[in-house]
Order: C-alpha cells, then structure tokens, then sequence
C-alpha cells in the first residue's frame, strides 16, 4: 500500500512540468475560457433542466475541493457523465465504470464502460490538476495524445480531451471538461464509491 509519504515524495521527484506532453493549441484554450464555458453551460442547464437532472448537477458540484492528488484515487470508481448546454440544455447519464492508476508524476485515468470513453493522465499545469487524453467511440483504439499529428481535427469518434480534476473526498471526485468536441458546451464526469 502506498502511504501518503511515500506518495508526496513520488509526485516531489516527478519530471519538471517541461516533460510533459505539450499540450494543442486550441486544448490550451479550452483550459484557459474554462470559467467562461461553465458559466454559460450552467445557465443553460439551471434554466432549462429537468428538476431531477438539476438536483443531480446540484449534487455533483457540491462540496470544497480538497488537495487533488492522494492515494485515495487509485482504483476503481462508478463514473456519471452529466452533459450542460449545447445539443440539450442538461442530459444526466447512468453510471458507468472508471479507474484511475498511480504513477510517479500523477494519475492515469480511464472511462471503461459506455459507448463514449476517455483515457489519458492527469498531471499538475499551472497551480491545477489537469486531465490531458483522448476521447473516443468504444470499440476504437485511439492515438495517445502525444502520438496525434499537427493537422488533427475531430471526426466525431476521436477527439482531444481536457478537464480540471477536483477531488472532494475520498469517495467523491470530479472531472470537468470545458468545450468538449461533441455534443454540449461542458461535461461533468461525476466519481463516486
């Protein structure tokens, strides 16, 4: 089992924030108008959802943010994709299966059930903890993020995927993803056990 010390001292020997995988242009956006996109989703959203769906939304950006990056992560979680803005002002899913691994500058995290998946890394940028992956159908083996070519654009089935990771507790965490390429403005992947 990997202590707290010992986990502290993994990410404190991590490689500098240079070693990371640079993240694209227009992904650097979405980070940067974060704000801005959860703000208009949520109008949209508070205003045009069912109450059930609202209640639910309530709920999954309730509680204070704690330190993003414990042990307490790693493993198996029940995953909810909460969609705001966009195509539908708010589409709650059902629960799905998700993961996340430890490694020695972060987390590894990956979305296994549902036909919409994400697998990437997330890692400190900027004061933030931060996912960096790719989204895809299920079924398909995507390219890491790392491996995508400059001219890469989304055809709908893969895409880039960024989102800020925000842990609540030992059994709650959440991952928020600005503009995301399909289907609604900003995404909500609620994590619970």
């Amino acid at each position: 089992m990997l202590t707290r010390l010992t986990f502290a001292l993994c990410l404190a020997l991590a490689p500098p924030i240079a070693a990371q995988t640079a993240l694209r242009a227009e992904d650097t956006a979405r980070l940067d108008n974060f704000a801005t996109a959860a703000g208009d989703a949520l109008l949209q959203a508070l205003s045009g959802g069912a109450p059930a769906d609202v209640s639910a939304l309530t709920q999954a950006l309730s509680g204070t943010p704690q330190i993003a990056f414990d042990e307490t992560l790693n493993g198996d979680w029940t995953c909810r994709t909460i969609k705001l803005g966009g195509i539908s002002p708010l589409v709650v899913y059902s629960p799905f299966k998700c993961r996340f691994g430890i490694e020695n500058d972060g987390f590894t995290f990956e979305k296994l059930t549902g036909s919409q998946r994400t697998k990437g890394k997330i890692t400190f940028r900027d004061g933030r903890a931060v996912y960096v992956g790719m989204g895809f159908v299920a079924g398909l083996t995507p390219p890491t993020y790392a491996d995508l070519p400059p001219d890469f654009t989304s055809d709908g089935s893969v895409q880039t995927d960024v989102a800020i990771l925000e842990r609540i507790s030992p059994t709650r965490a959440r991952l928020m993803f600005p503009a995301p390429a399909v289907e609604s403005d900003f995404d909500i992947l609620e994590l619970t056990r």
